[in-house]
């Protein structure tokens, strides 16, 4: 699966929004008052002011210090630099630069050992950049039309003809991705991602799912499970293959997932990778994939 490219934001320093508009949006994004921001910063609130209704420029030390206490993207600290007449700071790199090479090899290996159970590279608009064996598998179910490029791993799991079709629990499921796409979209202001979301919450299965939801509320909280499980599982038929290399009927299997991101990047692209992977979530789901990834040696073995 070849990478593609994050979709790129507008940093343009001709951009009509100031630093100081900028900054009082993410500040009030990340619910901090001026008084909270200040002091951690290490400058008097009345500063702070001054920079967001522009009668202070401040250095590009300031909207450094400002955007690390605010825990933004770098592409926002670029984007809050050029706002302020500073150069950014940050370079963006495609995943197939040379200078990638090793960050690009170390993910496909982490990938490789994840094998027989999917893994993917993602995005920060959740399009599919890496995959190992397991999740090219699952990628040969969806119809053309939710294959891209690029492929994006909300989309293909909310669409009523992608994974969504053979989700099992796809109201608790569904409601999980649908509550973190919006959770996303709420943290990073990322056009895209709003209009994925704007897509998602019209697909059929998903307006359905998010009316129930409504309804629900409407009718107060639920009670607590007796037993709550300790993870959300995504429950899926899939027709695995059989001891013949052939896809048989559909089997139920469960997977609960992981994300990891780069704890220090210095590049845009790394910054906004996440590693997601799939593990089995009972003993008779891993069986299964374990048996159709080999299932030539499984029946050589047997007989």
């Amino acid at each position: 699966m070849r990478p593609h490219p994050p979709v790129p934001h507008d940093l343009s320093p001709s951009s009509p929004q100031g630093v100081g508009p900028l900054l009082r949006e993410w500040r009030t994004r990340r619910r901090r008052s001026q008084l909270d921001l200040a002091l951690d910063v290490g400058v008097s609130p009345r500063h702070l002011s001054f920079i967001e209704t522009g009668r202070s420029r401040p250095s590009a030390a300031m909207v450094l210090a400002l955007a690390e206490q605010l825990a933004l993207p770098l592409r926002e600290r670029n984007r809050l630099l050029l706002a302020a007449g500073h150069a950014p700071r940050f370079a963006q790199r495609s995943l197939d630069a040379p200078e990638m090479a090793s960050v690009r090899a170390a993910l496909q290996r982490l990938l490789d050992a994840h094998h027989p159970y999917p893994g993917v590279v993602l995005d920060r608009q959740w399009n599919v950049l890496l995959a190992n064996g397991a999740a090219q598998a699952l990628v040969g179910l969806l119809p053309p039309e939710l294959l891209g490029p690029p492929l994006n791993i909300l989309r293909a799991s909310l669409h009523p003809r992608g994974f969504a079709a053979a989700t099992a629990n796809f109201a608790e499921w569904g409601g999980y991705l649908v509550e973190g796409l919006q959770r996303s979209v709420a943290d990073s202001a990322d056009p895209a991602l709003a209009a994925l979301l704007q897509e998602v919450q019209a697909y059929p299965n998903v307006a359905a799912l998010l009316a129930a939801q409504a309804e629900q509320a409407a009718r107060g909280p639920r009670p607590p499970e007796d037993t709550p499980t300790l993870l959300l599982p995504c429950e899926m038929w899939l027709p695995l293959p059989g001891p013949d290399g052939r896809p048989g009927a559909p089997q139920r299997v469960s997977l609960f997932t992981t994300l990891t991101s780069f704890g220090t990047p210095r590049d845009i692209t790394l910054d906004e990778l996440a590693v997601e992977l799939f593990y089995p979530a009972d003993a008779a789901s891993e069986a299964l994939l374990r048996a159709a990834a080999h299932p030539a040696s499984d029946a050589s073995t047997r007989g």
